[in-house]
């Protein structure tokens, strides 16, 4: 029986090497739960069993269930038929078990049903089901959706729809992007009418929504029509019904399996979640949780694409030998593999951050932290958390969807020309994995969001602290060459900066990435620590970063403008296309 936690060591290392004791006491409110709910865990190491038993059977269903069904679901697709969508078979049946199992309420309060499980670990449970079904995850991934529901609905939505999702009876969806407003969140024209008894009416149009054919809509809409951009929009709760019709199914490359919806609205009738003129604001809490899972999801195709190249290469022989002994090929498994870890690594520290952001706000929140002191440190910390968090997750999003997509094209060079065939499955996964780097922000949109803390110094601050810990040879050799990219960095961001916005945008991508290089260089020395095979991988990692620094911080010092100042001259007037 295939089981993908179990198969996976360094899923397992995370887990066991990542210290949870202050997410634990957040998620568990000081073990205070035990009295009301006697499954609860006693201690740190009990909830770490918790995750591990949970997890395994995530990983034995993504390894003996799903992936099983994932090429007649790739074949299949969902159906279309008077405004109502069927899933593939293998999709229903996924969620079938993914439900008689109790994984559909992962982070949800123990008093809806839910595993009140940490972010960190719903990550990895993500990881997992996105390598056996990558277009299944933007169903199972989408319990973000029911998070935001808890953290600021009302009491009676909550009770209403929360035990729902848990239990698997429903599904939900987020609404945000419309035919004119994409990534422009701020140009939503989705028109709410209030009726003066506490439900307001839907009209309009979305587009591209994941899982739109879910019963549970959150829709981001205009409930101000005298205020343009994000002050005049709010997040409203919209019930599936015959006034909110699928009016397409999108024809796709790939993830076939996940039903992506235009919506039409007509007069749908809604309830509003939070405050008012806030939608904005929610829409952007629910994206850092997004831009997480969407990093999890693209680990998972990397992974199925990788161990399907590392097979074809051991198994395969030409010129008298196996290809995994060419070095040709045997350098691009291994940076396919190094990549991979290290995505990860980025991705979970992320998900770990995002989880004590989350419970640092709870904490504030819960009024029981009543001397200033502490009330003043929590807050400061709290401050501190969310700055890191908004850098770590665009950050995670980026890098581990531009590696996904370079992995699943480099598997299907290893495998050659039975890698663009049907007959293996790595042509899916380089389908399923070119939506990665566009939905929920693009790369560029995610570079955007992850600038500021670069020049800002929230990345900075960072590597100081990480920086700190003295290490034995030859670890202390690796972080001397991690100081000199940072001083490289720090000489690049402040030449950017000297050129106006205009040139630091220019100059975003290449900054990102040496932030990111470092950040996960860092992370990697951590890992060594505790694992010789991680120090090997570190030494590699580290070993190219610097030069690749290097290189972006003299590009950068040269101050070209040539994409911008020579535009026309070197790409051309627009031709007509077809």
């Amino acid at each position: 029986m295939a089981n993908f936690y179990k198969d996976n060591e360094d899923i397992r290392f995370h887990l066991h090497s990542m210290d949870l004791t202050e997410i634990v006491g957040y998620y568990e409110d000081g073990m205070s739960q035990n009295v009301e709910y006697p499954y609860t865990p006693e201690s740190v190491a009990d909830a770490v069993d918790s995750y591990e038993r949970v997890l395994s059977i995530v990983g034995e269903l993504a390894g003996d269930f799903i992936a099983p069904r994932a090429q007649s679901v790739d074949r299949e697709g969902n159906v279309l038929e008077n405004g109502r969508v069927t899933y593939a078979k293998g999709i229903a049946e996924s969620l079938e078990m993914l439900s008689k199992a109790d994984l559909m309420g992962f982070t949800l309060p123990r008093q809806y049903g839910g595993l009140n499980f940490p972010n960190v670990i719903y990550t990895m449970a993500i990881e997992m089901v996105s390598r056996a079904d990558a277009s299944l995850m933007n169903i199972f991934g989408l319990q973000g959706i029911a998070e935001t529901v808890n953290a600021f609905a009302a009491d009676d939505l909550k009770e209403k729809y929360l035990p729902r999702f848990c239990t698997g009876k429903i599904t939900g969806a987020m609404a945000l992007t419309e035919p004119d407003a994409g990534s422009d969140l701020q140009n939503v024209k989705l028109k709410a009418t209030e009726t003066g008894n506490g439900i307001w009416l839907l009209n309009g149009v979305k587009r591209f929504i994941t899982n739109g054919c879910g019963e549970v809509l959150l829709v981001l809409a205009r409930s101000e029509p005298d205020r343009e951009g994000g002050m005049g929009l709010s997040i409203f709760l919209c019930e599936r019904s015959d006034k909110v019709r699928v009016r397409r199914l999108e024809d796709k490359l790939g993830i076939h399996g996940s039903p992506t919806c235009e919506l039409q609205f007509n007069d749908a009738p809604a309830r509003i979640v939070g405050e008012r003129q806030r939608g904005l604001i929610y829409g952007m809490a629910l994206m850092n949780g997004a831009r997480i899972g969407i990093a999890a999801q693209a680990l998972g195709i990397a992974q199925a694409a990788f161990n399907e190249a590392r097979a074809y290469a051991h198994t395969r022989r030409q010129f008298g030998k196996r290809i995994e002994r060419i070095p040709a090929v045997a350098d691009l498994l291994t940076e396919m593999r190094v990549t991979i870890e290290a995505a990860r690594t980025l991705t979970y520290e992320g998900s770990r951050v995002v989880d004590l952001e989350i419970g640092m706000h709870r904490r504030n929140e819960s009024g029981r932290v009543t001397d200033a002191a502490e009330r003043k440190a929590l807050k400061s910390s709290l401050r501190t958390t969310k700055r890191l968090a908004s850098l770590l997750t665009p950050m995670a999003k980026y890098y581990s969807t531009e590696m996904c997509n370079k992995v699943a094209s480099d598997a299907i060079q290893v495998l050659g020309g039975s890698g663009y065939m049907r007959d293996y499955p790595v042509e899916r996964h380089f389908r399923d994995a070119r939506i990665t780097n566009i939905y929920e922000g693009t790369s560029q949109l995610q570079v955007v969001a992850a600038v500021g803390g670069v020049v800002s110094g929230v990345a900075e601050k960072r590597f100081a602290e990480l920086g700190e810990k003295k290490y034995e040879r030859p670890l202390g050799g690796l972080a001397g060459k991690l100081e000199r990219a940072r001083k490289w960095l720090a000489s690049a961001a402040e030449r950017a900066k000297a050129g106006g916005l205009e040139y630091t945008d220019l100059c975003a991508r290449k900054l990102v990435d040496m932030a990111t290089d470092i950040m996960i260089g860092y992370l990697f020395l951590q890992a060594a620590e505790r694992s010789k095979r991680k120090a090997i991988i570190a030494k590699r990692f580290i070993g190219q970063l610097l030069p690749r620094a290097k290189m972006y911080h003299d590009q950068i010092r040269t101050g070209d403008r040539s994409s911008l100042k020579d535009f026309g001259a070197i790409v051309g007037p627009p031709r007509e296309v077809s």
